[in-house]
């Protein structure tokens, strides 16, 4: 982890998986952010809605602490990961990846099969998944970043706790 930023044309790598015990949802981002990455935390941009929306599903207040958020998925029957493995991206809008390449999720559900739903977190996550053809039901919800800013935090909370809330019970 560097606190400078990569050279503009490289290579960035995402972040291993988070798995719970027996997963049954796979929630899957598109990939990392710059903060993210630096850091090797998902979702570490102050601003992404993420972590409230889990710990607002979890029934919990939004722990500050890497370790007690990544408790958060691998304590439940959760996985949680990025459609993209690498990919090329000047800043951190989804807009700007280039030369994207697939994280293994063929593997990955076929290692899980009690994996029962996977849920897109965004637009860019959704469109590449289903690129990849894989048989398993797959919901889109509404992206957890600051960038997509036309639903309240309340109203993510509302749509991710209708699309996949039993799964955090």
């Amino acid at each position: 982890m560097s606190d400078h930023p990569p050279p503009p044309d490289a290579l960035l790598e995402g972040l291993p998986p988070l798995i719970g015990p027996s997963p049954r949802l796979l929630i899957l981002g598109s990939m990392p952010g710059p903060q993210s990455l630096r850091l090797g935390r998902y979702y570490a941009h102050p601003q992404n809605a993420f972590w409230p929306i889990i710990s607002s599903l979890v029934g919990v207040d939004t722990p500050d602490d890497y370790a007690e958020r990544r408790a958060l998925i691998e304590c439940r029957s959760l996985i949680l990961w990025d459609v993209l493995g690498c990919c090329r991206r000047k800043g951190a809008l989804d807009a700007h990846i280039r030369d994207a390449q697939p994280n293994d999720l063929k593997g990955l559900i076929e290692a899980y099969p009690g994996l029962e739903l996977v849920a897109l977190n965004g637009g860019k996550a959704a469109a590449d998944f289903r690129r990849l053809g894989l048989s398993i039901p797959s919901v889109r919800l509404p992206s957890t970043s600051p960038a997509y800013a036309s639903l309240s935090r309340d109203q993510k909370i509302e749509l991710w706790r209708a699309a996949v809330g039993e799964y955090f019970i």
